[in-house]
């Protein structure tokens, strides 16, 4: 019964041009501070359900903002599952796009691990779950935690 809000699409929509575009154009840099842009707007609201990039939680200012007023989920999956999920997207993945993409999961995970475990106040492994189990599983745990409305 929430609005559903994807930080990429806002980027995209703010900048004028695809995340790969933004990429290539501009730089990580450039992607990154309307990363902080679109989260600030995004956070003033309530009754929300955000889905952030992956590196979203690398900004401790983002962090802080969503802490506000939101829960943070915590979404894991293995290397070759999420290859598997990103190979099915239409867009590529900018920072995906390397001769070893299974590898640069492995780096990044490993990278952004500890900003993720920190950001999060649920985190659920989705490797062996669909889309429904992932979203039960979140409903369920948001009802057991008494502090959120």
């Amino acid at each position: 019964g929430r609005k559903f809000v994807e930080l990429d699409s806002l980027i995209e929509q703010k900048a004028g041009k695809s995340i790969p575009d933004i990429f290539q154009q501009d730089g990580e840099t450039a992607f990154r501070e309307l990363e902080v842009e679109v989260t600030k707007e995004v956070s003033k609201d309530r009754n929300l359900v955000i889905a952030c990039g992956g590196g979203g939680v690398l900004n401790k200012i983002n962090i802080e903002r969503l802490r506000k007023s939101a829960r943070m989920v915590y979404l894991t999956a293995s290397p070759g599952v999420i290859l598997k999920r990103v190979a099915n997207e239409e867009e590529q993945r900018p920072l995906l796009e390397v001769d070893n993409p299974t590898l640069a999961i492995r780096e990044m995970l490993s990278f952004r691990k500890p900003f993720y475990e920190r950001a999060a106040d649920i985190k659920i492994d989705t490797s062996k779950l669909d889309i429904n189990a992932v979203s039960e599983q979140i409903i369920s745990k948001l009802k057991e935690d008494e502090s959120f409305n």
